[in-house]
């Protein structure tokens, strides 16, 4: 266990957190005035390794070599100057601050980070995080890596948990879910939607389907990955055989056998690990998945209608009200895609991955947001 400190004099910022992989859906921003929930569980921080935030410049400005040490093979529309290594935390959890109003940003319901920190300690006055609660933004608190310090602490620790914890214990994301909007003239109110976790999951995932697929078309398994992935596939990759054959595989999964060419697997959320088989002479390419989404696609629930006397139970199926469905076809987030494809080193040797990421008229406004 850790708490956080103020590097100028010492006060405790933060609750006792314990240290998980940063989710996926960390930048994400999700269409237009929708309230996101809380980014990190309570009592958990994640390390952001990149930038984030301003001040910015142009690709042109930057010179290939740096860019390359960062860990980018293609070119981006501009790259954040910010200190890497922020430590993420849920707005709960801390401690011992005050908003900074003049540092609000050029947000229209919240606050969205824009102009640097916006949190100071209240001790000394020290800008030391950054809040950000603004409308299609996760919650969260960015802690300035160079304006605090990580301490330990007396606590319980507790081992990560181990795969087969992991897939008895796991939570299921959905894969459709009601998305809440700020109040308007009747109050506040929601509409049903793919799960914005989801899109952002199938955007990092997405990007390493296409690297896996080495310019050959992929099949993905029936059902619901079918669904998130197989349109997308389709439309970026060329038509014919032979496919190369993506698989679930995983903990509590049958081994996938040796004609797979691609396995989609989950990401451990504590140490942020990606699951592999135990065969080491398997070398099938490894798309990773957070668990919740791993889980949904390794044991779709299916729940059958019964008949059932009196008060219908809540496990059993109605037809009224029938269930809210999107009114669009499911697409990968396209940022959280761009973010992951740009920093996978094959994107420097294929130039069709790069002509993806440079054209945005090669099928990309239709499979991705």
């Amino acid at each position: 266990m850790f708490v956080f400190t103020c590097a100028g004099c010492g006060a405790e910022l933060t609750a006792p957190l314990s240290q998980v992989a940063l989710p996926v859906h960390a930048r994400q921003k999700y269409g237009n005035g929708a309230q996101l929930p809380v980014l990190m569980q309570a009592g958990t921080f994640a390390v952001d390794p990149d930038p984030w935030g301003g001040p910015w410049r142009k690709w042109d400005e930057t010179d290939p070599g740096e860019a390359e040490e960062r860990g980018i093979h293609a070119p981006v529309r501009a790259l954040s100057d910010g200190r890497p290594g922020a430590s993420v935390i849920a707005p709960g959890d801390i401690r011992g601050t005050r908003l900074i109003p003049e540092q609000r940003g050029g947000a229209c319901c919240g606050l969205d980070g824009a102009d640097g920190p916006n949190t100071a300690c209240d001790a000394c006055d020290l800008p030391v995080a950054t809040r950000v609660d603004d409308c299609s933004l996760w919650q969260a608190v960015r802690l300035s890596p160079d304006a605090v310090h990580r301490i330990p602490v007396d606590g319980t620790h507790v081992a990560p948990l181990s795969w087969t914890e992991l897939a008895e214990q796991g939570e299921e994301i959905p894969l459709i879910e009601p998305i809440a909007t700020w109040g308007g003239p009747l109050g506040p109110s929601h509409y049903w939607s793919w799960s914005p976790r989801w899109e952002a999951a199938a955007g990092h995932a997405l990007a390493h389907l296409l690297v896996a697929s080495r310019g050959a078309p992929v099949k993905v398994p029936d059902g619901a990955a079918t669904d998130v992935f197989q349109r997308a596939l389709d439309t970026l990759l060329p038509t014919g055989a032979p496919k190369r054959r993506a698989v679930l595989a995983g903990p509590g999964r049958p081994s996938p056998g040796g004609d797979a060419d691609i396995l989609l697997v989950p990401i451990h959320p504590q140490t942020g690990r990606t699951w592999t088989p135990e065969d080491p002479a398997a070398s099938p390419y490894l798309v990773p998945l957070p668990l919740g989404v791993w889980l949904c696609l390794a044991s779709p629930q299916r729940y059958v209608p019964v008949p059932a006397a009196g008060r219908i139970p809540e496990d059993v199926l109605r037809d009224d009200p029938l269930p809210m469905l999107p009114n669009q076809l499911f697409r990968a987030d396209r940022e959280t895609f761009d973010h992951t494809l740009v920093r996978l080193p094959a994107v420097r040797r294929s130039p069709w991955l790069r002509a993806i990421l440079e054209d945005r008229a090669h099928g990309m406004s239709a499979v991705l947001v």
